[in-house]
């Protein structure tokens, strides 16, 4: 008899975090089950906010403060997770996140992604190796040049003036100058994979600025404005380098961070879910589990396009072992979780109760819900 459930929620966002819905669904499973299984809390995030202290938590890692330059150029509290054996994990949001701009302030041209390269920076000044960056979240449109620049890539305007590395500067950029890049950058001592479940290119009407930009307040006006110095940023870096920045594959993700660290820094995209899976040995867990269960604050078909919920049900199906969804609630296309290896579906925010109330019963409501899906469960895992 296999002897574990694994417990690998993402965050509700708003009401609960993933170690609280673990928490909670460990107190419901005691309920109805007793000692006859252990019970394994995964923090899950997929890339965005959170993700590093998901990672640094489930593998017993540490947190490591670092005070980095904020997106609006004053000084923020980011950290990044020491995981072990040479690997660190840091998410840019914790740098240059967009939660880190008060809304009234949220201006693309404004903000840099100077903390994340100083973040990284520190990293690789410790003699990290192997680096994980999660690049969701961001509040920047600067195609990664304040974080280069923190690094020591200087980006050069008609008169041969360093740029700070904002997203008003990329028009301005007429030549880059790599010598005095990091030298575990240069010399290749560190690997760098980059969490992105993103696919948008640098520019165009799916790229950085078009889709994203407005979210991060860029009006019309200034979309325009941004799209434009960020085909000149592409041109240049194209140039450079003699190839086409435009089809790297997620190079819009994070304002264009993703461009910057696959260029400046040779880096590899992968699936969030997928490194955070393989990072915390996720294959091995399944080993002796008996089930595993997974969530989300709501469920639809968006849910099954690279996020956490359908990468942890394929990896778990592959293996035999059946996965159960507690999620918020269900929208379109949610029905897509039996083809993603979800075995069974359910939700905690009963239909006649309002989205605020829901949010703010949410321990409530998850409980009650964990409890009654662990009892109807216990037929098949017992």
């Amino acid at each position: 008899m296999k002897t574990n459930l694994i417990f690998a929620s993402d965050s509700f966002k708003g009401s609960l975090s993933s170690v609280r819905a673990g928490e909670l669904l460990t107190e419901a499973a005691v309920k109805v089950f007793g000692d006859r299984f252990g019970y394994k809390i995964l923090p899950v995030a997929d890339g965005g906010e959170g993700t590093a202290e998901a990672v640094t938590h489930a593998v017993g890692g540490r947190a490591v403060p670092v005070t980095v330059t904020g997106p609006l150029g004053r000084p923020v509290s980011a950290f990044y997770g020491d995981l072990g054996n040479g690997r660190a994990r840091l998410d840019m949001a914790s740098a240059s996140g967009l939660t880190l701009v008060p809304e009234e302030l949220r201006d693309p041209e404004k903000t840099s992604t100077r903390g994340t390269g100083e973040l990284l920076r520190a990293v690789l000044d410790a003699g990290f190796s192997d680096v994980t960056v999660g690049i969701g979240g961001s509040s920047t449109n600067d195609g990664g040049t304040g974080f280069a620049s923190a690094l020591g890539v200087r980006f050069l305007d008609s008169r041969g003036r360093e740029l700070y590395g904002r997203g008003a500067d990329l028009i301005k950029i007429r030549s880059i100058d790599l010598s005095g890049i990091h030298p575990a950058i240069r010399s290749g001592a560190a690997a760098v994979t980059v969490m992105c479940d993103v696919k948008n290119p640098l520019c165009g009407k799916n790229g950085a600025t078009a889709v994203f930009g407005p979210q991060k307040g860029a009006d019309p006006p200034m979309v325009r404005r941004l799209e434009r110095g960020m085909r000149n940023y592409s041109r240049v870096v194209s140039d450079l380098y003699k190839t086409d920045v435009q089809r790297i594959s997620g190079g819009g993700a994070a304002g264009g961070l993703g461009a910057a660290l696959a260029v400046f820094c040779g880096a590899k995209m992968r699936s969030g879910i997928e490194t955070l899976l393989d990072l915390v040995g996720f294959d091995r867990m399944l080993d002796d589990a008996a089930l595993v269960v997974t969530g989300e604050g709501r469920t639809d078909a968006q849910s099954f396009m690279g996020k956490a919920v359908s990468g942890i049900g394929r990896r778990a199906a592959a293996r035999g072992v059946p996965v159960a969804l507690l999620c918020g609630s269900l929208g379109d296309g949610w029905e897509s979780a039996y083809e993603n290896g979800i075995s069974s579906v359910f939700f905690t925010k009963p239909d006649n109760i309002p989205l605020e109330e829901a949010i703010r019963r949410a321990e409530e409501l998850y409980l009650s819900a964990a409890v009654r899906m662990f009892e109807t469960l216990s037929v098949s895992i017992l």
